[in-house]
C-alpha cells in the first residue's frame, strides 16, 4: 500500500474526515475530505522526515546510484566535503513523496537539500554554495568539518 493510502486510512480512522455536501449535485463528497487529510498528513511527515537528521536530501535515485545528473552532482558535492552521514529519499519509488516534497519546499524541482530541517536549495544553489566557499561554512554550523579544509592542509 502506497503511503498516500496509509495516511488517507490513518486519517480515517481518527475520524478526522469531513463530508462536504453539495447540494447543486445532491452528493456528498467524502473523496476530498480524505485527499486533504491526507495532504496535510504528507506534510507533517515530511516536516519530521526533514528534521530527522542533519543533512537530508531528496534525489532522483538513490546515493550509491544517482538516476540523474543533477542528484548525482548533490551527492558528488556532499561527498567531496566528507559528508557522508545524511538522509537521502529516492523520489522515484514514491510518487506522492516526489509531489509532496515540491510542495513542502514551494520548489519545483529534484533534487532538494535540507540541513537542520531548513530548506537550503536544489542542485544549483549547493553548487553555488560549493564553489563560493558557503557551504563549508553552512557545514560548521551543523558541527560537520569539510573534508576540503583537511585536502587544503595536506596541500600546503
Amino acid at each position: 500500500m502506497n503511503s498516500l493510502l496509509k495516511l488517507s486510512a490513518r486519517c480515517l480512522r481518527s475520524g478526522s474526515a469531513v463530508f462536504l455536501s453539495r447540494p447543486a449535485e445532491g452528493r456528498a463528497c467524502l473523496a476530498s475530505a480524505r485527499f486533504l487529510c491526507a495532504a496535510a498528513d504528507v506534510q507533517k511527515t515530511l516536516g519530521d522526515m526533514v528534521k530527522k537528521d542533519k543533512v537530508v536530501v531528496f534525489i532522483k535515485g538513490t546515493p550509491a546510484q544517482p538516476m540523474c545528473g543533477f542528484s548525482n552532482a548533490v551527492v558528488q558535492i556532499l561527498r567531496m566535503h566528507g559528508v557522508d552521514d545524511y538522509a537521502a529519499y529516492n523520489v522515484l519509488e514514491d510518487q506522492e513523496l516526489r509531489e509532496g516534497i515540491k510542495v513542502f519546499s514551494n520548489w519545483p524541482t529534484i533534487p532538494q537539500v535540507y540541513f537542520q530541517g531548513e530548506f537550503v536549495g536544489g542542485c544549483d544553489i549547493l553548487l553555488q554554495m560549493h564553489q563560493n566557499g558557503d557551504l563549508v561554512d553552512e557545514l560548521k554550523k551543523l558541527g560537520i568539518r569539510s573534508a576540503l579544509l583537511d585536502a587544503e592542509k595536506d596541500s600546503k
